[in-house]
């Protein structure tokens, strides 16, 4: 109870020296969750510009390579070159949600989640996300080993690099991205065990026997998580240091990127071409390889990503919150979204005549004569992203309140 002596009692004055310490400022918007406004609404738009690339690869003929500018529309090849800023987008923020997960567990429990996680990808996606891109249980290919495959096996990986001074993974991160390219003409001694593992390592291949067919070489994923995992207490920093880093970290790969393209002294197994026009030199220029991830390749993908990340922690309003919905609940969109568009690559097989059987495989096996227009994908893709949303917000509001261990895993 306050009597009226101490009612009146001035207050005490604090000492000259005294500083009021300074609050820092919150990683972007963090929900109560503990979740990162930023890195949702920048995955979430991966997530969308993902699907434009799936509907592309299903909906449309599978004569023609994207990539191939001997053969591509510009209209086509810039449809597949936005859609590499998905994967390893992707992978360097689960690098970051990694780091993030670790503020909430001690290290051993961190080790082995990221374990556990990682070879609970592999096994969905040598099973429930290969049936989804075959829809038959023959894998004429084997079963694919693609993003979800790189994320579980970089998260296996990470696992034990977690025990290590942040600097030591940092430097083990830059080693294998800017260094793998050093092994493109490297050949494993046929019959040895680094032989059998090479194209999970750094060749895209099929393994016949098991059937395996790896399409992500794991190598340089490793790198792209690990220096997802490095970045992680930036999000900690204060807001203004936080966008400067991050800004200044994009600009510096993509001038790399330019530097490295322009000269041609390494980095990029594919050369850029003197092509018929400046636009298609352009395209050239921009035409980097995927499988595995040159560094050129992540030196033009990961500045912009870092760069977007800086600018999204202001992305305010309805469409922000949308597009957010989608990184909340990665995992449920993706698995969705591939069986909805290859379900939609059947309806439109019929209504052209085409037997299910023919469609009931992997997109690239498609007849030759099969699928429609560009502009027919665009349409879709808004289709299929408006058809989850819905049941996408519903699973990452039940994943939310959700208070089993499992939920973690999915």
């Amino acid at each position: 109870m306050q009597t009226a002596a101490t009612a009146i009692r001035p207050a005490r004055a604090k000492p000259e020296s005294f500083t009021a310490p300074r609050p820092v400022a919150p990683p972007a918007r963090v929900s109560r969750s503990g979740r990162v406004g930023s890195i949702d609404v920048l995955r979430g738009l991966v997530m969308v510009i993902m699907t434009l690339d799936h509907v592309r690869a299903y909906l449309t003929s599978p004569a023609v390579e994207p990539t191939d500018l001997g053969e591509a529309s510009t209209a086509l090849f810039l449809t597949r070159w936005i859609t590499h800023y998905c994967a390893p987008t992707f992978v360097l923020l689960a690098g970051m949600s990694a780091w993030l997960a670790g503020r909430r567990r001690t290290r051993r429990e961190l080790s082995t989640f990221l374990l556990t996680r990682g070879i609970w990808l592999i096994l969905l996606e040598v099973t429930v996300v290969s049936f989804g891109w075959y829809f038959n249980l023959r894998y004429e290919m084997g079963a694919f080993l693609q993003v979800i495959w790189a994320i579980g096996g970089s998260m296996v990986v990470l696992a034990g690099l977690v025990h290590l001074p942040r600097p030591v993974i940092g430097l083990t991160a830059l080693a294998l991205i800017s260094g793998h390219n050093l092994l493109d003409g490297f050949v494993p001694a046929p019959g040895s065990l680094l032989a059998a593992l090479w194209p999970a390592l750094h060749v895209e291949a099929a393994y016949e026997a098991v059937p395996l067919f790896v399409i992500y070489p794991i190598v340089p994923w490793i790198g792209v998580m690990a220096a997802g995992y490095f970045l992680g207490p930036l999000l900690a920093a204060p807001a203004a240091e936080r966008r400067r880093q991050l800004v200044t970290l994009g600009l510096l790969a993509i001038g790399l990127f330019i530097v490295l393209r322009v000269s041609g002294v390494y980095g990029e197994p594919s050369p850029m071409e003197a092509r018929e026009s400046v636009v298609r030199t352009f395209l050239s220029f921009l035409n980097t390889t995927k499988y595995p991830p040159s560094l050129l390749y992540l030196c033009m993908t990961l500045g912009p990503g870092l760069i977007a990340l800086a600018l999204l922690e202001r992305a305010e309003g309805r469409a922000a919150r949308v597009i957010a919905t989608f990184g909340q609940a990665p995992l449920f969109y993706y698995v969705a979204h591939i069986y909805l568009v290859h379900a939609l690559a059947l309806v439109l097989g019929a209504v052209q005549g085409f037997a299910p059987g023919q469609l009931a495989t992997a997109y690239f096996l498609f007849p030759a004569n099969y699928g429609a227009g560009l502009a027919v994908s665009y349409a879709v893709t808004a289709a299929v992203v408006m058809a989850l949303y819905q049941p996408t917000r519903a699973f990452a509001e039940r994943k939310r309140r959700g208070t089993g261990w499992w939920w973690s895993y999915v």
